[in-house]
């Protein structure tokens, strides 16, 4: 029986996940809750060991409305699983004709970053408090909302959900597991770019690396994410890092620029709620 997901990516999705999350082992899969926030997709869905085989299609969705049959308020469906082999299986014949979207995922890994010759030497770079700089995330808040993916085209839906989101967030890190980094521009005292870094084991886990669109092309994201891994060790002894990103995203090389190597490809399937109910990533 698998204890802990066997993948990077799938472990450090559980690393990032609200202090309340509820995980449980069953048969052949976790069953991953988040009771404070039941429509945020990936905080409740169920991974699996192996991609899915024939017949799991409607097994699989036996065992998700099973799981969360006691509440109402989840919507959706999601599955992910433990592998970075074959990593689809057999989703599009099983999940695909059900309405499922495919997702595959690159995950990358460093131990040490080193800077890009063309990173960005006039923005600062700030490990914010999570007990204070409220400007700086609320300046955070705002870089997300408007760096928003166009299918979360609700602006107030998406801003209550990224506030919880960050909630959630710097409630790990008052732990001591991580905090938020932000680029600033010091002559507007602008947050231009921010990203986080979530740590367990000494792992670090990067969440929403963004640049504010006015300034992206300028080696902003570089210094960011080279210096972000750079105060994660001196603060929490992180000693490896981790970032994921879509299979098509166009950073992907300027992460391997950096020292990234990639070493998973994993694949999760997601059925949105009925149309016009609240989207949540």
């Amino acid at each position: 029986m698998t204890a802990y997901p066997r993948t990077l990516v799938n472990a450090t999705n559980l690393d990032v996940l609200p202090a309340d999350k509820v995980i449980e082992r069953r048969d052949d899969h976790f069953v991953v809750r988040t009771p404070s926030n039941p429509q945020f997709y990936s905080g409740n869905f169920l991974l699996f060991d192996e991609p899915p085989d024939a017949g799991d299609g409607e097994r699989w969705e036996a065992l998700f409305d099973e799981a969360f049959a006691y509440e109402p308020r989840v919507r959706h469906r999601k599955f992910t699983w433990d592998t970075a082999q074959c990593p689809f299986g057999l989703a599009r014949k099983e999940l695909e004709p059900r309405g499922y979207e495919l997702d595959e995922s690159v995950g990358l890994v460093a131990e040490a970053l080193h800077p890009h010759d063309r990173e960005n030497r006039e923005v600062e770079i700030h490990a914010l408090d999570p007990f204070g700089d409220e400007e700086l995330w609320h300046g955070i808040l705002e870089l997300q909302i408007a760096n928003r993916d166009l299918v979360f085209s609700d602006a107030a839906s998406y801003r209550s959900f990224t506030a919880a989101r960050q909630a959630d967030q710097r409630e790990l890190f008052r732990a001591g597991r991580g905090t938020w980094y932000a680029a600033i521009e010091p002559e507007a005292c602008e947050v231009v770019g921010s990203c986080g870094i979530v740590v367990t084991d000494r792992r670090g886990r990067y969440q929403a690396v963004d640049t504010a669109e006015a300034h992206r092309r300028r080696g902003i994201c570089s210094r960011l994410v080279v210096e972000a891994s750079r105060l994660s060790t001196e603060a929490f002894g992180t000693e490896r890092f981790v970032i994921v990103a879509d299979a098509g995203y166009h950073a992907l090389g300027l992460y391997e620029s950096l020292g990234f190597e990639r070493r998973e490809r994993v694949v999760e399937a997601l059925l949105r709620p009925p149309r016009g109910r609240t989207i949540t990533p």
